[in-house]
């Protein structure tokens, strides 16, 4: 049984004049009967299970919350020291008036098993910080401060991160009217003075404090970085973001659930494809249907070329920002011709919104197979090209090498997944650990560098695209299976035209699709998936209606970048640059 329905207000009214029932998740039992063996646990005796859910689920005291998570990231045979996700759930009307659900989220790499907690709070009584056991949840809190106005005792920072100094409540509460606006003007512009993190030596430079960006050309007018240095050294950062947020999670709210496809073109830009996957595949789950496989092998397909097209972009921006122009025509090149290939199935080419819940907008073109075997051919070359120029180039290495190291303790407790993770020795990778769309049928590697420097980044993600052209081609050369690209579902998908024009149930289903949307059944679920920069995931919760009650994205780039001030300091000025460029920070998927 849910949440929504055994502890929300939001009452549960039985099935729908469609087709729902209370979401029953797929597999529910082998959850509950991991969760009881969890709970032997010495330590987690007292837990109180939620049963019935897509993971095992634990409600959790507000005042035990920091002893359950250190019993759950040092016991030996649990293991869970990978913090994926913290963020809040509004229920207004619940009894007992803690409103407030702060969910968090784990994972275990010895066991490639997650884990759910709740804790419950209201306005008031602030929650213990996880920041002592998880630095990686540091941003998270201060987001579920910004966004709820939720308070973590102990934090050391605790102030808003998305959204301005200037602004007024809480957006993602349930009573927030989403068409308020506040202005920032520029009396109301932060005034950040880093911590100075390493004592300056008696030198004969004078400290000075830094402001770069976000109207630096690196920057992207998205970022805002400031650092005190002595001399050319950085002795203390810090940085500031929101500078794109647009507050997606409450938009979603607000529209229905097909509607929402287009806001995750705009998380991760440079793959926008896997963010539509991503989404979908959650709301499938919540549904429990699956697309056709002839949808699904569309969609393996352009994932990779996404992911590739993400890698190159990566590299070639960076090249740039470091002043190694020519590389970036040779990889910007394939990146076009890969758009390409997604306009010839949508029309459109960086936002393609191609993807519908249960499968795609429209079919491929017939040419498909042989303009993604064009490209499978043709992307070698203009990659080799590149590295002939930059692997072995002294002046490069000299740049990259020791420069933004992030041990592999200090990865995973930032909550680092994707190319960044596996940079710093951490073989993890979505697509092996929890596969999807397939991919535990086709055979290819995981790139691993261990320096966790700019250069293993470099390395990894340079390896990753040769990986991609692995799959692709094994997927081109089985073929595209036959068959439909979408659901032949009426609760879900639009009947084809020339049966609406022609048949009254099929009119009718036309109707309430349109009038009333996609409802899913009331519950809750999380699906991830291996995006360009680490994991990709999806929490929604459904009170049944055909606008989302909750959308949550656990978006990569956020647990990467909040360690960004680790990174460079200590190091040179000139280096913040190369790091920025490798840790590969999309402001859309940051900010959100």
């Amino acid at each position: 049984m849910s949440t929504m329905t055994r502890l929300s207000s939001v009452p549960y009214t039985g099935p729908a004049p469609t087709n729902r029932n209370p979401y029953v998740p797929h597999n529910a039992e082998a959850f509950d009967r991991r969760g009881a063996e969890i709970r032997r646990t010495k330590g987690l005796e007292g837990l109180d299970q939620e049963l019935g859910q897509d993971l095992p689920t634990f409600r959790v005291d507000r005042a035990d919350i920091v002893g359950v998570l250190r019993t759950l990231h040092d016991d030996p045979s649990l293991q869970f020291i990978l913090p994926l996700d913290l963020f809040g759930v509004d229920y207004p009307n619940r009894d007992g008036g803690e409103r407030f659900d702060v969910v968090y989220q784990l994972y275990s790499f010895e066991n490639n098993e997650r884990v759910r907690l709740k804790v419950r709070t209201d306005e008031q009584t602030p929650v213990p910080s996880s920041y002592p056991v998880y630095r990686g949840f540091e941003w998270f809190e201060r987001e579920a401060y910004d966004l709820y106005g939720i308070r973590f005792e102990g934090h050391p920072d605790l102030r808003r991160i998305l959204t301005h100094e200037a602004f007024q409540g809480h957006a993602l509460r349930k009573d927030y009217d989403p068409a308020l606006r506040w202005i920032l003007t520029e009396k109301d512009i932060s005034r950040i003075v880093p911590k100075l993190a390493i004592e300056p030596e008696d030198t004969e430079f004078e400290r000075v404090t830094l402001n770069l960006g976000p109207s630096h050309p690196a920057t992207h007018g998205t970022l805002r970085i400031v650092v005190t240095l002595d001399g050319e050294t950085i002795v203390g950062a810090d940085t500031e973001i929101g500078y794109l947020h647009r507050c997606f999670e409450k938009m979603a709210e607000t529209h229905t659930w097909q509607q929402v496809i287009p806001f995750t073109d705009r998380l991760n830009y440079m793959s926008a494809i896997i963010n539509n996957v991503g989404y979908c595949m959650t709301v499938e789950k919540l549904l429990g249907i699956k697309a056709p496989e002839r949808a699904e092998y569309i969609l393996l397909v352009l994932s990779e070329l996404m992911r590739i097209a993400d890698h190159l972009v990566c590299i070639g921006t960076n090249m740039v920002d470091i002043g190694a122009l020519t590389n970036f025509w040779y990889l910007f090149q394939p990146r076009e011709e890969i758009y390409g290939l997604v306009e010839a199935c949508c029309g459109a080419r960086l936002l393609p919104s191609y993807t519908r819940i249960g499968g795609l907008a429209v079919d491929a073109p017939p040419d498909f197979i042989e303009k993604a075997r064009r490209l499978v051919e043709m992307i070698p070359r203009y990659v080799g090209d590149a590295e002939k120029l930059l692997t072995k180039n002294r002046i490069f290495r000299e740049r990259m090498e020791g420069t933004g190291v992030i041990s592999k303790e200090d990865a995973i407790n930032w909550g680092f997944t994707g190319p960044c993770l596996r940079a710093s020795g951490v073989p993890h990778d979505i697509r092996k650990a929890s596969p999807y769309l397939g991919y535990e049928t086709y055979d290819f590697d995981i790139p691993v560098a261990y320096e966790g420097d700019n250069y293993a980044r470099y390395l990894v993600r340079l390896e990753e695209i040769r990986q991609s052209l692995r799959i692709l081609k094994q997927a081109l050369d089985r073929g595209m299976p036959e068959g439909p690209v979408i659901v032949d579902d009426p609760y879900v998908a639009l009947p084809p035209k020339e049966k609406v024009y022609n048949e009254m149930e099929s009119l009718i289903y036309h109707f309430k699709l349109i009038m009333h949307g996609i409802q899913p059944p009331v519950g809750e679920t999380y699906f991830q998936v291996e995006g360009g920069n680490g994991e990709l995931g999806f929490y929604v919760v459904s009170d049944g209606t055909k606008n989302p009650y909750r959308v949550r994205v656990r978006p990569p780039c956020f647990a990467i970048y909040q360690a960004f001030r680790q990174m460079i300091t200590g190091g040179q000025i000139a280096d913040v640059i190369a790091t920025l460029g490798t840790v590969n920070i999309i402001a859309g998927e940051l900010d959100r």
